[in-house]
Protein backbone atom coordinates (compact mmCIF):
# COMPACT_ATOMS: atom_id res chain seq x y z
CA UNK A 1 0.00 0.00 0.00
CA UNK A 2 2.85 2.51 0.32
CA UNK A 3 4.71 1.70 -2.55
CA UNK A 4 1.38 2.13 -4.41
CA UNK A 5 0.78 5.95 -2.62
CA UNK A 6 4.37 6.42 -3.70
CA UNK A 7 4.23 5.61 -6.68
CA UNK A 8 1.12 7.81 -7.27
CA UNK A 9 2.70 10.69 -5.82
CA UNK A 10 5.54 10.53 -8.34
CA UNK A 11 3.27 10.52 -10.81
CA UNK A 12 1.47 13.41 -9.53
CA UNK A 13 5.17 15.11 -9.68
CA UNK A 14 6.00 13.87 -13.21
CA UNK A 15 2.71 14.76 -14.58
CA UNK A 16 1.86 18.20 -12.51
CA UNK A 17 -1.27 16.92 -11.47
CA UNK A 18 -2.54 16.98 -7.99
CA UNK A 19 -2.46 13.30 -6.38
CA UNK A 20 -6.27 12.69 -6.99
CA UNK A 21 -6.66 13.51 -10.45
CA UNK A 22 -3.43 11.51 -11.20
CA UNK A 23 -4.94 8.51 -9.32
CA UNK A 24 -7.81 9.00 -11.26
CA UNK A 25 -6.07 9.27 -14.62
CA UNK A 26 -4.32 5.97 -13.45
CA UNK A 27 -7.49 4.02 -12.75
CA UNK A 28 -9.15 5.01 -16.18
CA UNK A 29 -6.17 4.01 -17.95
CA UNK A 30 -5.35 1.00 -16.02
CA UNK A 31 -6.83 -2.39 -18.06
CA UNK A 32 -7.47 -0.61 -21.41
CA UNK A 33 -6.15 -0.51 -24.90
CA UNK A 34 -6.00 2.67 -26.61
CA UNK A 35 -5.84 3.12 -30.05
CA UNK A 36 -3.64 5.55 -32.45
CA UNK A 37 -5.52 5.99 -35.87
CA UNK A 38 -2.75 7.01 -38.05
CA UNK A 39 -3.97 8.80 -41.83
CA UNK A 40 -2.05 7.15 -43.99
CA UNK A 41 -1.03 4.02 -45.36
CA UNK A 42 1.38 1.23 -43.24
CA UNK A 43 5.36 1.59 -44.11
CA UNK A 44 5.14 5.29 -44.41
CA UNK A 45 7.32 7.83 -42.24
CA UNK A 46 3.76 8.86 -40.49
CA UNK A 47 3.00 5.38 -39.67
CA UNK A 48 6.92 4.51 -38.27
CA UNK A 49 6.75 7.28 -36.19
CA UNK A 50 3.35 5.94 -34.96
CA UNK A 51 4.41 2.65 -33.93
CA UNK A 52 7.84 3.49 -32.80
CA UNK A 53 6.13 5.72 -30.57
CA UNK A 54 2.97 3.32 -29.33
CA UNK A 55 5.81 0.83 -28.41
CA UNK A 56 7.23 3.41 -25.54
CA UNK A 57 4.53 5.72 -24.70
CA UNK A 58 2.65 3.18 -22.80
CA UNK A 59 5.78 2.93 -19.87
CA UNK A 60 4.84 6.94 -19.24
CA UNK A 61 1.17 6.69 -19.10
CA UNK A 62 -0.39 6.36 -15.80
CA UNK A 63 -2.04 3.11 -15.54
CA UNK A 64 0.25 1.51 -18.33
CA UNK A 65 -2.15 0.53 -21.15
CA UNK A 66 -1.87 -0.63 -24.19
CA UNK A 67 -1.83 0.35 -27.97
CA UNK A 68 -2.78 -0.68 -30.52
CA UNK A 69 -1.98 1.52 -34.27
CA UNK A 70 -4.66 1.17 -37.17
CA UNK A 71 -4.45 3.13 -40.53
CA UNK A 72 -6.80 5.00 -42.20
CA UNK A 73 -5.67 5.92 -45.33
CA UNK A 74 -8.24 8.39 -46.97
CA UNK A 75 -8.51 12.06 -48.10
CA UNK A 76 -4.89 12.60 -46.37
CA UNK A 77 -6.22 12.30 -42.98
CA UNK A 78 -9.41 14.34 -43.46
CA UNK A 79 -11.45 11.58 -42.91
CA UNK A 80 -10.25 10.20 -39.99
CA UNK A 81 -9.98 13.88 -38.31
CA UNK A 82 -13.48 14.40 -39.08
CA UNK A 83 -14.59 10.86 -37.77
CA UNK A 84 -12.51 11.15 -34.56
CA UNK A 85 -13.35 15.17 -33.70
CA UNK A 86 -16.91 14.62 -34.28
CA UNK A 87 -17.72 10.84 -33.00
CA UNK A 88 -15.08 10.39 -30.36
CA UNK A 89 -14.62 8.85 -28.56
CA UNK A 90 -13.51 11.71 -26.37
CA UNK A 91 -12.13 9.85 -23.47
CA UNK A 92 -8.51 9.87 -24.55
CA UNK A 93 -8.57 6.27 -25.80
CA UNK A 94 -8.44 7.30 -29.19
CA UNK A 95 -5.16 9.43 -30.72
CA UNK A 96 -5.46 10.62 -34.52
CA UNK A 97 -2.01 10.38 -36.23
CA UNK A 98 -2.80 12.71 -38.87
CA UNK A 99 -1.04 14.11 -42.09
CA UNK A 100 0.50 17.74 -41.37
CA UNK A 101 -2.05 19.22 -43.42
CA UNK A 102 -4.72 18.64 -40.71
CA UNK A 103 -3.86 21.56 -38.20
CA UNK A 104 -4.88 24.20 -41.79
CA UNK A 105 -7.34 21.76 -43.08
CA UNK A 106 -10.06 24.04 -42.10
CA UNK A 107 -8.67 27.22 -43.94
CA UNK A 108 -7.70 25.16 -47.03
CA UNK A 109 -9.70 21.80 -47.68
CA UNK A 110 -13.19 21.65 -48.72
CA UNK A 111 -14.59 18.50 -46.30
CA UNK A 112 -12.88 19.64 -43.32
CA UNK A 113 -15.52 19.22 -40.34
CA UNK A 114 -13.57 20.90 -37.31
CA UNK A 115 -12.25 22.84 -35.97
CA UNK A 116 -8.09 22.51 -35.08
CA UNK A 117 -7.59 25.07 -32.58
CA UNK A 118 -9.93 22.81 -30.71
CA UNK A 119 -8.67 19.34 -31.34
CA UNK A 120 -6.05 18.67 -28.22
CA UNK A 121 -2.62 18.50 -29.62
CA UNK A 122 -0.24 16.20 -27.99
CA UNK A 123 3.10 17.15 -29.97
CA UNK A 124 4.48 16.65 -32.81
CA UNK A 125 7.80 13.96 -32.84
CA UNK A 126 9.48 15.97 -34.99
CA UNK A 127 10.32 19.52 -36.81
CA UNK A 128 11.25 18.06 -40.21
CA UNK A 129 13.10 19.57 -43.39
CA UNK A 130 10.76 18.73 -46.03
CA UNK A 131 12.25 19.33 -49.62
CA UNK A 132 11.47 18.75 -53.44
CA UNK A 133 13.30 16.64 -55.44
CA UNK A 134 13.65 15.23 -59.06
CA UNK A 135 15.42 11.95 -60.68
CA UNK A 136 18.61 12.47 -61.67
CA UNK A 137 17.88 12.26 -65.55
CA UNK A 138 15.04 15.24 -65.78
CA UNK A 139 16.95 18.05 -67.05
CA UNK A 140 16.21 20.50 -64.45
CA UNK A 141 18.97 21.48 -62.46
CA UNK A 142 16.68 24.42 -60.34
CA UNK A 143 13.93 24.99 -58.70
CA UNK A 144 12.90 28.10 -60.89
CA UNK A 145 13.54 25.63 -64.39
CA UNK A 146 9.91 24.47 -63.45
CA UNK A 147 9.04 27.75 -64.77
CA UNK A 148 10.11 26.59 -68.46
CA UNK A 149 9.24 23.07 -68.66
CA UNK A 150 6.29 20.79 -67.05
CA UNK A 151 7.65 18.52 -64.27
CA UNK A 152 5.98 15.18 -63.43
CA UNK A 153 5.47 14.60 -59.80
CA UNK A 154 3.30 11.82 -57.60
CA UNK A 155 1.18 12.29 -54.80
CA UNK A 156 -1.01 10.12 -52.74
CA UNK A 157 -4.34 12.83 -52.73
CA UNK A 158 -5.11 16.90 -51.72
CA UNK A 159 -4.06 17.78 -48.06
CA UNK A 160 -0.53 16.50 -48.34
CA UNK A 161 3.12 18.75 -48.56
CA UNK A 162 4.22 16.61 -51.92
CA UNK A 163 0.04 17.72 -53.46
CA UNK A 164 0.09 21.33 -51.67
CA UNK A 165 3.63 22.45 -51.61
CA UNK A 166 3.89 22.38 -55.39
CA UNK A 167 0.46 23.70 -56.31
CA UNK A 168 1.13 27.16 -54.13
CA UNK A 169 4.51 27.49 -56.54
CA UNK A 170 2.65 27.03 -58.95
CA UNK A 171 0.46 29.92 -57.92
CA UNK A 172 2.70 32.20 -57.18
CA UNK A 173 5.28 31.47 -59.11
CA UNK A 174 4.13 30.69 -62.39
CA UNK A 175 5.67 26.78 -62.01
CA UNK A 176 4.96 24.24 -64.31
CA UNK A 177 4.28 21.56 -61.42
CA UNK A 178 2.57 18.34 -62.39
CA UNK A 179 0.78 16.43 -59.91
CA UNK A 180 -0.18 12.45 -60.58
CA UNK A 181 -2.49 11.72 -57.50
CA UNK A 182 -3.59 8.46 -56.05
CA UNK A 183 -0.66 6.73 -54.84
CA UNK A 184 -1.41 4.60 -52.12
CA UNK A 185 1.68 5.83 -49.96
CA UNK A 186 5.28 7.09 -50.16
CA UNK A 187 6.75 3.88 -51.09
CA UNK A 188 4.82 3.72 -54.08
CA UNK A 189 5.98 7.01 -55.66
CA UNK A 190 8.80 5.54 -55.32
CA UNK A 191 8.40 3.10 -57.52
CA UNK A 192 6.80 4.86 -60.08
CA UNK A 193 9.89 7.73 -60.12
CA UNK A 194 12.15 4.28 -60.59
CA UNK A 195 9.64 3.15 -63.46
CA UNK A 196 9.99 6.60 -64.64
CA UNK A 197 6.22 6.75 -64.76
CA UNK A 198 6.51 10.24 -62.94
CA UNK A 199 9.61 12.51 -62.87
CA UNK A 200 9.81 13.05 -58.77
CA UNK A 201 8.13 13.87 -55.29
CA UNK A 202 7.85 17.91 -55.06
CA UNK A 203 7.19 17.89 -51.35
CA UNK A 204 8.49 15.08 -49.02
CA UNK A 205 9.88 15.08 -45.78
CA UNK A 206 14.00 14.65 -45.97
CA UNK A 207 13.82 12.19 -43.00
CA UNK A 208 11.55 9.99 -45.47
CA UNK A 209 13.14 10.40 -47.84
CA UNK A 210 16.71 9.10 -46.38
CA UNK A 211 14.36 6.66 -44.15
CA UNK A 212 12.88 4.88 -47.62
CA UNK A 213 15.51 5.54 -50.04
CA UNK A 214 19.16 6.32 -48.69
CA UNK A 215 20.94 4.79 -51.73
CA UNK A 216 19.17 6.81 -53.91
CA UNK A 217 21.40 10.03 -52.00
CA UNK A 218 24.49 7.64 -51.77
CA UNK A 219 23.89 7.24 -55.70
CA UNK A 220 23.17 10.81 -56.59
CA UNK A 221 20.07 9.53 -58.34
CA UNK A 222 17.93 12.68 -57.09
CA UNK A 223 18.49 15.93 -57.11
CA UNK A 224 17.16 17.97 -54.63
CA UNK A 225 15.35 21.33 -56.02
CA UNK A 226 14.39 23.28 -52.81
CA UNK A 227 14.09 22.85 -48.53
CA UNK A 228 11.02 24.13 -47.66
CA UNK A 229 11.58 24.78 -43.53
CA UNK A 230 12.09 27.83 -41.96
CA UNK A 231 15.88 27.49 -41.53
CA UNK A 232 18.90 26.08 -43.63
CA UNK A 233 19.12 22.57 -42.51
CA UNK A 234 22.44 21.54 -42.18
CA UNK A 235 22.22 17.97 -44.73
CA UNK A 236 21.36 20.22 -47.23
CA UNK A 237 24.10 22.78 -48.01
CA UNK A 238 23.46 25.05 -51.15
CA UNK A 239 20.08 23.64 -51.60
CA UNK A 240 17.52 27.16 -51.68
CA UNK A 241 14.82 28.27 -49.35
CA UNK A 242 11.96 28.06 -50.59
CA UNK A 243 11.13 31.29 -48.43
CA UNK A 244 14.02 32.58 -50.75
CA UNK A 245 11.73 32.87 -53.64
CA UNK A 246 8.98 35.58 -51.96
CA UNK A 247 8.86 38.81 -53.84
CA UNK A 248 6.14 40.51 -51.29
CA UNK A 249 4.84 40.36 -47.49
CA UNK A 250 1.46 38.58 -49.02
CA UNK A 251 3.49 35.84 -50.87
CA UNK A 252 5.50 35.10 -47.21
CA UNK A 253 2.85 35.21 -45.52
CA UNK A 254 0.99 32.42 -47.75
CA UNK A 255 4.37 30.27 -47.60
CA UNK A 256 4.37 30.42 -43.98
CA UNK A 257 0.67 29.36 -43.98
CA UNK A 258 1.23 26.29 -45.92
CA UNK A 259 4.83 25.89 -45.23
CA UNK A 260 4.30 25.71 -41.25
CA UNK A 261 3.59 22.15 -41.45
CA UNK A 262 7.39 21.08 -41.76
CA UNK A 263 7.50 22.59 -38.26
CA UNK A 264 4.95 20.48 -36.70
CA UNK A 265 5.92 17.84 -38.95
CA UNK A 266 4.63 14.72 -36.85
CA UNK A 267 1.52 15.31 -35.28
CA UNK A 268 -0.40 13.60 -32.70
CA UNK A 269 -3.97 15.09 -31.14
CA UNK A 270 -6.93 13.75 -29.14
CA UNK A 271 -10.57 15.24 -29.69
CA UNK A 272 -12.36 18.14 -27.85
CA UNK A 273 -13.87 17.25 -24.44
CA UNK A 274 -11.37 15.02 -23.00
CA UNK A 275 -10.70 15.41 -19.60
CA UNK A 276 -8.35 18.15 -19.51
CA UNK A 277 -6.34 15.72 -16.54
CA UNK A 278 -5.94 12.80 -19.37
CA UNK A 279 -4.76 15.35 -22.03
CA UNK A 280 -2.08 16.92 -19.57
CA UNK A 281 -1.12 13.10 -18.83
CA UNK A 282 -0.97 11.89 -22.55
CA UNK A 283 1.58 15.59 -23.30
CA UNK A 284 3.92 15.02 -20.45
CA UNK A 285 3.86 11.14 -21.41
CA UNK A 286 4.78 11.93 -25.11
CA UNK A 287 7.28 14.78 -23.99
CA UNK A 288 9.10 11.77 -22.12
CA UNK A 289 8.84 9.23 -24.81
CA UNK A 290 11.25 11.63 -26.91
CA UNK A 291 13.37 11.28 -24.57
CA UNK A 292 13.48 7.85 -24.06
CA UNK A 293 16.65 5.84 -24.92
CA UNK A 294 14.66 2.62 -26.40
CA UNK A 295 12.61 5.12 -28.88
CA UNK A 296 15.33 7.13 -29.94
CA UNK A 297 17.72 3.85 -30.69
CA UNK A 298 14.58 2.98 -32.44
CA UNK A 299 14.03 5.78 -34.06
CA UNK A 300 17.88 6.07 -35.25
CA UNK A 301 17.55 2.38 -37.16
CA UNK A 302 14.40 3.34 -38.63
CA UNK A 303 16.64 6.69 -39.89
CA UNK A 304 13.57 8.83 -38.78
CA UNK A 305 14.62 12.03 -36.61
CA UNK A 306 13.26 13.55 -33.72
CA UNK A 307 13.30 16.57 -33.28
CA UNK A 308 9.67 17.27 -31.26
CA UNK A 309 7.01 20.12 -30.32
CA UNK A 310 5.57 19.62 -27.28
CA UNK A 311 1.87 19.94 -27.39
CA UNK A 312 1.20 23.67 -25.95
CA UNK A 313 3.95 24.54 -28.21
CA UNK A 314 2.11 22.92 -31.07
CA UNK A 315 -1.76 24.06 -29.98
CA UNK A 316 -0.42 27.70 -29.95
CA UNK A 317 1.04 27.63 -33.65
CA UNK A 318 -2.24 25.70 -35.01
CA UNK A 319 -3.76 28.96 -32.96
CA UNK A 320 -1.72 31.52 -34.80
CA UNK A 321 -1.84 29.82 -38.65
CA UNK A 322 -5.84 30.34 -37.57
CA UNK A 323 -5.72 34.14 -37.31
CA UNK A 324 -3.99 34.19 -41.17
CA UNK A 325 -5.56 37.03 -43.01
CA UNK A 326 -8.62 36.03 -45.18
CA UNK A 327 -7.18 37.82 -48.07
CA UNK A 328 -4.10 35.00 -48.21
CA UNK A 329 -5.87 32.05 -46.62
CA UNK A 330 -8.23 32.49 -49.76
CA UNK A 331 -5.45 32.75 -52.15
CA UNK A 332 -4.15 29.83 -50.91
CA UNK A 333 -6.99 27.96 -50.64
CA UNK A 334 -7.96 28.60 -54.37
CA UNK A 335 -4.34 27.59 -55.35
CA UNK A 336 -4.56 24.28 -53.68
CA UNK A 337 -7.76 23.80 -55.67
CA UNK A 338 -7.20 24.83 -59.24
CA UNK A 339 -5.76 21.59 -60.03
CA UNK A 340 -8.60 19.56 -58.87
Amino acid sequence: MIRRLLVVACAAVVFNVPIARAQDVANFYRGKQLRFVVGSAVGGAYDLYARALARQIVHYIPGNPTIIVQNQPAAGGLVMTNQIYNQGPKDGTVIGVPLNGIPTAPMLQAGAQFDAAKLNWIGSANREAYVGFIWHTVPVTRIEDAANREVLVGSTTVGTTMNDFPLLLNDLFGFKFKIVRGYQGTPQINLAIERGEIEGNAGVGWASVKALAQNWIDEKKIRILVQYNAEPYSELPGVPLVMSLARTDSERQAMRLLFARTEYARPFFLPPDVPAERVAALRRAFDATMKDKAFLEEAAKLQLEVSPMTGEAVQMLVGELARTPTAVATRVRAALEAAK
